[in-house]
């Protein structure tokens, strides 16, 4: 998990969340709803890096999101590993009308996992929910394949707006619990027992009883 720097303030953070999935699904266009409100239905596939950072507040804390786009290099299945450095999260889109971007969705998971952390918070999305005469691909099987890879699931459109903002908030607030989780039972692991003078140190091999640890599922080392 990376904190911002500079000036700002310690509770500010910054979260470095990819788009990745197969050209043309929509990716530049969600970003450009969330962050500008824009759409561009010519838009041209991205060319060169490209990201925003957008500011949101999640109980009460300043959090920015830095959200990468594949600046075009899915077309050639060149999306580099220096692309998911950093990433603590993930939005995995497909486009509702066209099947082949959904049965790619596999692949992008496994490169996804191949070259970030395990545990990053991911998103499916089912984008251009706009085109439903068109629809080749149902929100059951959408939601079927996040449930069976842990996913949170989500259909949007960059056109008409629709879960825009939703499918953005719904992983930068798991990104920010998770790391508050971990903040807070690293200050309990610390904190020595009121009143007895002496600190608990957990390790595997401690056989006193100590309580149950609460079990973590995070996404990024804090």
């Amino acid at each position: 998990m990376e904190l911002s720097s500079g000036e700002e303030k310690p509770e500010d953070y910054l979260f470095k969340i990819v788009l990745i999935g197969d050209s043309a699904v929509g990716k530049s266009n969600l970003l450009a709803r969330f962050a500008r409100n824009e759409f561009n239905p010519n838009s041209k596939s991205t060319i060169g890096v490209e990201f925003q950072t957008q500011k949101m507040e999640i109980k009460g804390k300043e959090v920015k999101a830095q959200i990468w786009d594949t600046a075009g290099q899915e077309r050639f299945r060149a999306v580099t590993s220096a692309y998911y450095r950093g990433a603590v999260g993930a939005l995995v889109v497909y486009d509702i009308s066209r099947r082949q971007t959904f049965d790619s969705i596999g692949r992008w998971l496994n490169e996804l996992h191949t070259h970030s952390d395990m545990n990053v918070v991911t998103i499916l999305v089912g984008n251009k929910s706009d085109l439903e005469d068109a629809r080749e691909v149902s929100s059951s099987e959408g939601k079927s394949v996040a449930e069976a890879q842990g996913l949170f699931f989500m259909e949007t459109s960059a056109r008409d707006s629709s879960n825009v903002t939703a499918a953005f908030q719904t992983v930068v607030k798991e990104i920010y619990d998770i790391l508050t989780r971990k903040v807070m039972q690293s200050q309990d692991f610390k904190k020595p027992e009121p009143g007895n003078g002496k600190t608990v140190v957990l390790n595997p091999d401690d056989k006193q009883d100590v309580g149950e640890a609460p079990k973590t599922s995070g996404c990024c080392s804090s």
